[in-house]
């Protein structure tokens, strides 16, 4: 009995540590896509390396699609998949794009991550899902993040970039929602694959006016835009769902999110040598604060239910 007790524990370290492996993978490749999007823009317009970059990541997962023979979308469902696709792909990746050209990835990668307090105010308002104190006060904190890094040279100075990365951050919130309705009646890479496949459908119509930079763009662009393609569009959602599928719970792989800003600033002191402004350092670490609180205040709440969840089965018990 022992020694059964022993392999079940080493299996599911096993699992962990595959879990964890997995979690750092993906948030290596998605940190990886700031300074290679800010490299590949030096070429390619922000709507040619959409369309590309998108259209090299549903060649992908198609071929793993019908290689694991996963099962087609319901027609009732076409439409939410369109809706996710636009909001998670074609849109997002056109807003971060737009973004990525005057933001250098240390700006970029720490807005993001304002995701996490746009997707529970959308929570909020549709399905009246309660923020506690705290993520109240995790919202202000990350807020007087952005404001610094609009009020840092003395007056407000919005610029595109930031209009751009915040819109970018808004229509990922918006993804969120949408796939937690789809992955109620399909796995995390159904719903994902689906609704990149709907996105790039969507971004089709570049696809013309993309070919003239495709072809006159240097070896190396190109290879740039297969790796966003391949990597942090396609395998990172792959790793990404293996993680949640084997996490024990949710917020043991999310919380590697707050590695993507170190990474993303060093991939692009290595790549591009920029070296983030004071601005960038300061109101980045507010919002990271910020985010940190409202994790902070999700797993209060997630371990208050479960133990409330417990405390109901001893009673009946």
């Amino acid at each position: 009995m022992q020694v059964n007790q022993n392999n079940l524990d080493t299996g599911i370290r096993r699992s962990d540590s595959v879990c964890h492996l997995f979690a750092l993978g993906t948030i290596f490749l998605w940190s990886s896509a700031y300074p290679l999007t800010r490299f590949a823009l030096q070429h390619f317009p922000p709507s040619a390396l959409s369309v590309l970059r998108y259209l090299t990541a549903s060649l992908v997962l198609l071929v793993w699609a019908l290689l694991r023979r996963e099962k087609r979308p319901a027609r009732k469902d076409i439409p939410l998949f369109f809706l996710s696709g636009l909001l998670g792909f074609s849109a997002y990746v056109m807003l971060f794009n737009l973004g990525s050209q005057t933001l250098p990835a240390a700006v970029s990668s720490v807005l993001l991550t304002t995701v996490t307090i746009f997707t529970a105010l959308f929570a909020l308002l549709l399905w009246r899902e309660r923020i506690p104190p705290l993520g109240w006060v995790a919202a202000a904190v990350e807020f007087c993040g952005v404001l610094i890094l609009c009020l840092w040279d003395g007056g407000i100075v919005l610029s595109s970039g930031i209009f751009w990365i915040l819109a970018a951050s808004l229509s990922l919130s918006g993804y969120n929602l949408t796939q937690r309705l789809l992955t109620r009646r399909y796995t995390p890479f159904q719903a994902t694959a689906y609704s990149i496949f709907s996105g790039t459908l969507l971004l089709l119509p570049l696809l013309p006016r993309a070919l003239p930079s495709l072809l006159t763009a240097p070896a190396l662009q190109v290879g740039t835009v297969l790796f966003l393609g391949f990597f942090p569009s396609a395998a990172a959602y792959v790793f990404w769902s293996n993680a949640l599928k084997r996490a024990a719970r949710t917020g043991d792989v999310t919380n590697y999110m707050f590695l993507t800003p170190l990474l993303a600033s060093v991939l692009d002191f290595i790549l591009l040598a920029e070296v983030p402004a004071p601005s960038a350092i300061c109101g980045g670490l507010i919002i990271l604060a910020g985010l940190f609180l409202f994790h902070k205040a999700a797993n209060r709440a997630e371990k208050q239910t479960a133990n409330a969840g417990r405390a109901g089965v001893s009673h009946s018990d």
